[in-house]
């Protein structure tokens, strides 16, 4: 490996290791609360390894646990997931151009850690070569993807024994905060934030979860709006 992208995969390393401070117990959560639904070790590092996604999976097994329609499981993680295909398309100008087999594994590791490290990096640095992002993408996959594995494991291991003074369930929650706040650069963001939060808080009644469902369209519609309303407004001005 050439200096360069030695630098740049140890940027990566360095830009997504604040992460580890949550990921550990999110996926820790994750390992114990499988377990609790009648998941063996087997099941949930197969669950862990094929999906890579914590929230989608966390969805997917409260769902599991209300016995909830196999498509309304599936339909549910999938609305979750949705975002990767927004994560894919701001990636695609940056990391398009590399051979498909490249692609296809970053496709595999892109997650919200890696995607705002990469973001920020690529915004920053907009004139490195295609093999220094390559590099760097890939260095803010190491600190992240071993320890969710590892600590799925050992959430499904440990199980019940872990006590619940411990609030692993703080992961959740601070590891969105502390990826998407920083993302909340521009009015469209804001507002669809806004949308998405008012609305699962209205919807919460609905069965099975799919208020989160209906909440993440409306903020999608939202935000999507709102830019195609301030490129109008920016358009005229510019005439």
């Amino acid at each position: 490996m050439t200096p360069p992208l030695r630098k740049a995969l140890l940027r990566g390393i360095l830009a997504s290791a604040p992460f580890v401070i949550v990921v550990g117990p999110f996926a820790l959560l994750f390992g114990v609360v499988a377990t609790e639904a009648g998941l063996d070790v087997a099941k949930v590092m197969l669950f862990s390894i094929s999906v890579f996604a914590g929230a989608s999976q966390f969805a997917a097994l409260q769902l599991m646990q209300e016995n909830a329609p196999v498509l309304v499981i599936l339909a549910t993680s999938l609305a979750v997931n949705l975002r990767m295909v927004m994560y894919s398309v701001a990636m695609a100008p940056h990391l398009g151009a590399a051979s498909p087999g490249w692609r296809l594994l970053m496709a595999y590791f892109l997650v919200d850690q890696s995607f705002a490290a990469s973001s920020v990096e690529f915004e920053k640095r907009p004139d490195q070569s295609l093999g220094e992002k390559i590099a760097f993408f890939f260095g803010t996959v190491l600190p992240i993807a071993p320890l969710w594995f590892a600590a799925s494991l050992a959430g499904a291991l440990l199980g019940q024994k872990i006590p619940e003074a411990y609030a692993l369930d703080f992961a959740v929650p601070i590891t969105f905060l502390a990826i998407c706040a920083p993302m909340l650069r521009s009015l469209p963001h804001i507002l669809a934030a806004a949308v998405s939060i008012l609305a699962t808080l209205l919807l919460t009644g609905l069965p099975y979860g799919t208020g989160l469902l209906v909440a993440a369209c409306l903020a999608m519609a939202t935000g999507a709006g709102a830019e195609i309303l301030l490129e109008r407004r920016r358009s005229h001005a510019g005439q």
